[in-house]
């Protein structure tokens, strides 16, 4: 598990980019891509090895004006953790 203070990034495999032909956030890999929706590419896009994620809940809450989304991106990133997309960043601390 972790905490609003741990910090994320892509793991080193992923490569993540806006596709114009996909209208998305693709996540690019040796064996293909994965074609993510708007949420997922939102919070991705900022796991930057730099900010915690309590700070990349606030970034979404505030351009989406949206609250409590806590959970829903918690969620995401336990799901994103598990498929090897991201990984914790223990020199962003």
């Amino acid at each position: 598990m972790f905490s609003d203070s741990t910090v994320f990034k892509l793991s080193k495999l992923f490569r993540l980019q806006w596709e114009p032909a996909q209208e998305s956030h693709v996540l690019l890999y040796p064996e293909g891509m994965v074609k993510l929706n708007g949420s997922a590419g939102e919070i991705l896009s900022r796991l930057d090895g730099v900010k915690p994620i309590s700070e990349v809940v606030n970034e979404i809450e505030k351009k989406f004006n949206a609250a409590d989304i806590r959970k829903d991106v918690f969620s995401f990133v336990e799901i994103a953790l598990k498929q090897g997309w991201i990984c914790e960043d223990e020199e962003g601390r």
